[in-house]
C-alpha cells in the first residue's frame, strides 16, 4: 500500500525551497536502500527550487518507515543564494496525507464527480493511448483537481483523493488564518523555525547527520 508524504517549504526563503528539492532526493535515496520505492508524484515549482513535493512511498513497512519522516526537517548548509549570510539552518516540514475516504463523516461518494482524460506529456507510447489521468471534482466546496503523473488510471485516482485531501485541509487552514483572504494551495504547510528537527541534513549533497 502506498503512503504519501507532502514536503513543503511553507513561507520560507528560496534555501527553504532548496531544502524540499534536495530533501526528496534525500528520502529516495535512503527509501531505495531500506527497500522501498520513493517518487515524487507531484511538485509546486519554486524559483528556486521546490515550494512542496508530494512524494509516494511503496513498500513492505513503508507506513512505519516514513513515520520516522514526519514533523519538521533540518538542513543546514551555507546559503547558496546569499554569500556571507550569518544564517545556515533551513527548516520544512514534512506531513503525512491520507486522503479521505468516500464513507467517512462528511464525505460522500456522492459529492465527488470523476472524469477521465488521455494523459499527455512525457511517457512515450502510452501518452495519449489510454484514457489514464483524471479529473476530481468535489461538489460542496468547488475544488477541482486533476492527476496524470501515474501510469494507471486507479493510481490517478488515488492521488487524486490525496489531493483532494491537502486542498480541503488547506482551505480549512486558510479560512482559520484569515477568512477574507482563504485561499487553497498544496503549499500550505508552514516549518517552525527553531523546532525540534526530527531528521537533520548537512551540505549541498544532503548528508544525513540525525
Amino acid at each position: 500500500m502506498a503512503v504519501f508524504l507532502h514536503l513543503s517549504a511553507g513561507r520560507g526563503p528560496g534555501e527553504c525551497r532548496l531544502a524540499v528539492e534536495g530533501l526528496g532526493r534525500a528520502l529516495a535515496r535512503e527509501a531505495a536502500a531500506a527497500g522501498l520505492d520513493a517518487a515524487i508524484v507531484e511538485e509546486i515549482p519554486g524559483k528556486p527550487g521546490l515550494l512542496s513535493a508530494l512524494v509516494r512511498v511503496e513498500g513492505d513497512g513503508a507506513a512505519g518507515w516514513i513515520a520516522a519522516w514526519e514533523g519538521t526537517l533540518l538542513w543546514t548548509c551555507p546559503s547558496p543564494l546569499r554569500p556571507g549570510l550569518g544564517r545556515k539552518n533551513w527548516f520544512v516540514s514534512a506531513t503525512r496525507v491520507v486522503p479521505p475516504t468516500p464513507g467517512a463523516p462528511g464525505f460522500r461518494e456522492a459529492d465527488l464527480r470523476w472524469e477521465t482524460c488521455r494523459a499527455s506529456g512525457a511517457g512515450g507510447q502510452h501518452v495519449n493511448t489510454t484514457d489514464s489521468a483524471v479529473r476530481l471534482h468535489h461538489r460542496p466546496s468547488g475544488l477541482v483537481v486533476a492527476c496524470s503523473a501515474e501510469r494507471s488510471q486507479h493510481r490517478n485516482r488515488a492521488l487524486a483523493l490525496v489531493k483532494l485531501g491537502l486542498a480541503l485541509a488547506a482551505r480549512e487552514a486558510a479560512r482559520g488564518r484569515d477568512a477574507a483572504r482563504a485561499r487553497w494551495s498544496l503549499n500550505v504547510a508552514v516549518a517552525e523555525r527553531g523546532a525540534r528537527a526530527v531528521r537533520a541534513y548537512a551540505g549541498p549533497h544532503f548528508e544525513r547527520v540525525r
